[in-house]
């Protein structure tokens, strides 16, 4: 039998066909597969099977679009194991929160600190005031400390500082505060609007990524194929919230580095992209938009001709405000070498998405596992090499021109409605599924696993944030603490989607 179950993007299994492998197999094993770099880790969780723990890992091969899984069980008791992460520190978010939700130890783990502070956390002895930062005993240094309370409507979140001067020597970041339970909440709540007004809520600025990743795999586990009316709206409405965010953060990188002209601009070309989500589906962020085997809001010909002249509108003051942006010694001076994070680094620590892209780690689901519309559009991931906030800034930029050009090709053979939709069936017993999608942040990943009456046992989330939160701590170092806040903005990350 082989050691491993290759799958593709969207497909539901048999649990029983996951091989279960021992923990020292199953170790070797997939941190075997990361020596390859096309291959990385897309979730990697336990859940509690009987008296033991149940292991399943989900490694991507981005060479031929599968994902490798396998499993073990083990009992958690006083035993250590031997972790991944000391072999490949990119499994280092996925053991610590293991470590954190069931308290198994590990024997060689570099830093087992806190993820989230769940609410059924193991050690409730472990909590936010008693948490130990890292410190450096010296009269020379001084520490400062951001958050967790914020100004403004962001969630909370700690920034600890270790400076020399100016210069920031360590960063650490602590999130946790406002910890949801949303994955929990996929299992209390029976009711499939639920569970999609739950993924419509998991991060609010990915309204469209995480609730296609929740309808794709609900409608794997049924069994159901999507109508090309949907796939198109999916598509479209996920190139859409790409530009829309793109434009927002242009904004606010702006803002940072007081360039008030290219905050204001950039600020106001992104409310007609958000308010046509309005005109088509109600609502500005897309709710209600995205619902599993079927539609409220059939894109029609009249909208698509709104949204070419919004498009048309917006083209013409972006690229003059960008044009600007790109050549203004005063912006350069700030984003040029600031904030750099190598493509050693990205690789080391498993980035995704942008901020992958950016240091030259080619990371993007539209291409490696293409599903809905990108299998024709054929998509070509654009990468940068400098890994600065600039590339950072660069890849916004030409992603935005690129989801322009997608979305005008898409306008071109708009499908006809489809009248008459199949039922949903239940969701396959014993079963497992595996979702991915490319957020305009990185990669989304949802897993769910079914027990014998079809029942979810298992709902687990991976928003592409928790991947690069350490990549923000590792771009400052040797950086002036007031190039902190433009670093930040262009990363962008999830407060909401770590703690869920």
């Amino acid at each position: 039998m082989d050691n491993y179950l290759v799958i593709n993007n969207n497909q539901t299994v048999l649990l029983k066909d996951i091989p279960v492998l021992n923990y020292e197999d199953f170790l070797s094993l997939n941190t075997s597969f990361i020596d390859e770099s096309t291959r990385h880790c897309v979730n990697y969780f336990a859940y509690k099977l009987h008296n033991k723990l149940k292991l399943i890992c989900c490694i991507a091969d981005d060479s031929n679009s599968t994902i490798l899984l396998s499993s073990s069980e083990i009992n958690v008791d006083e035993t250590e194991y031997p972790s991944f992460t000391a072999k490949h520190l990119s499994f280092h978010i996925f053991e610590r929160e293991i470590h954190e939700n069931f308290g198994i130890k590990y024997s060689d783990h570099p830093w087992l600190k806190p993820v989230r502070f769940a609410y059924d956390r193991h050690d409730k002895n472990s909590t936010i005031d008693n948490y130990s930062f890292y410190q450096i005993d010296s009269e020379e240094l001084h520490e400062v400390g951001v958050g967790p309370i914020h100004a403004g409507v962001i969630e909370p979140g700690h920034f600890r500082f270790i400076c020399n001067g100016e210069q920031i020597l360590h960063l650490e970041i602590q999130l946790g505060f406002q910890h949801r339970g949303i994955e929990q909440l996929f299992l209390n709540k029976t009711k499939l609007l639920q569970r999609t007004t739950l993924s419509e809520s998991i991060a609010g600025d990915t309204v469209v990524g995480h609730t296609s990743t929740f309808v794709k795999l609900w409608e794997s586990l049924c069994n159901y194929k999507a109508d090309e009316d949907i796939q198109f709206a999916r598509t479209l409405a996920l190139e859409l919230e790409r530009i829309a965010i793109h434009t927002g953060d242009l904004s606010a990188i702006s803002t940072d580095i007081a360039y008030q002209l290219g905050s204001s601009v950039f600020g106001r070309l992104r409310t007609p992209l958000i308010n046509f989500f309005q005109i088509w589906c109600g609502n500005r962020l897309a709710k209600g938009l995205i619902r599993a085997g079927h539609s409220h809001f059939y894109f029609t010909k009249e909208l698509a001709a709104q949204l070419e002249n919004t498009l048309n509108a917006y083209e013409k003051d972006y690229s003059e405000m960008w044009n600007v942006f790109k050549e203004l010694p005063s912006v350069l001076a700030r984003l040029e070498k600031t904030g750099v994070v190598n493509l050693e680094q990205a690789t080391a620590i498993g980035t995704v998405g942008m901020v992958a892209k950016a240091s030259g780690l080619n990371r993007d689901i539209r291409a490696s596992h293409p599903d809905n519309n990108y299998v024709d559009l054929k998509h070509e991931p654009i990468t940068k090499r400098h890994g600065d906030v600039y590339s950072r800034t660069q890849i916004r930029n030409n992603e935005i021109e690129q989801s322009i050009e997608y979305i005008r090709k898409m306008l071109q053979n708009i499908p006809e409605e489809t009248k008459e939709r199949a039922p949903l069936s239940l969701p396959a017993p014993n079963s497992f599924c595996l979702s991915l999608t490319e957020g305009w942040r990185g990669e989304i990943c949802h897993c769910a696993i079914t027990d014998e009456k079809g029942d979810l046992m298992v709902y687990k989330i991976k928003d592409p944030s928790v991947h690069n939160w350490l990549a923000l701590a590792l771009a400052v170092r040797n950086n002036e603490i007031s190039d902190f806040p433009v670093c930040n903005k262009s990363f962008n990350l999830s407060y909401c989607g770590h703690d869920i």
